[in-house]
């Protein structure tokens, strides 16, 4: 008795260790949320979808100026101890009338399955700027 008591033991054991190894998924609709060291928020949504491909969505009210909000290609990948990097290219909103395209670079890591924080960097494609830096925080998207 007391060793089918030890063996159903480690067996219970052995499920909650190897449950607890596997990475949260990434691919699914995401809500992000980023604040620049300048303290300028910016909203979008990533879709990542399988074999590391994605796509962003400005979730900006200005863009109905120009058409409407725009997709643009992402990518994405997995890193060790639950850590993610993704990016694609952007074009922030200037008022009404003027775009910042560049590309963004986020490098975060799960908090909870549904829940990455961590740093994004944006590197414009126009002029001599420097990038800006920020954090960002990716809450799936209900339904996603």
């Amino acid at each position: 008795m007391t060793a089918n008591r030890a063996l159903i033991l480690m067996l219970i054991l052995q499920t909650v260790v190897m449950a607890h190894a596997q990475s949260p998924n990434l691919i699914g609709k995401w809500n992000v949320e980023i604040t620049f060291a300048n303290e300028d928020h910016r909203s979008l949504r990533f879709d990542a979808q399988g074999d590391g491909k994605g796509t962003f969505e400005l979730l900006d009210p200005r863009t109905k100026v120009w058409g409407g909000a725009t997709s643009s290609e992402a990518k994405w990948s997995r890193g060790e101890a639950n850590s993610v990097t993704f990016s694609g290219a952007v074009e922030f909103m200037i008022g009404n009338v003027g775009r910042d395209a560049g590309t963004l670079t986020f490098n975060g890591r799960f908090e909870t399955a549904d829940l990455i924080k961590g740093e994004v960097e944006f590197s414009p494609l126009v002029g001599d700027r420097p990038s800006k830096h920020g954090t960002f925080k990716a809450a799936r998207a209900g339904g996603g």
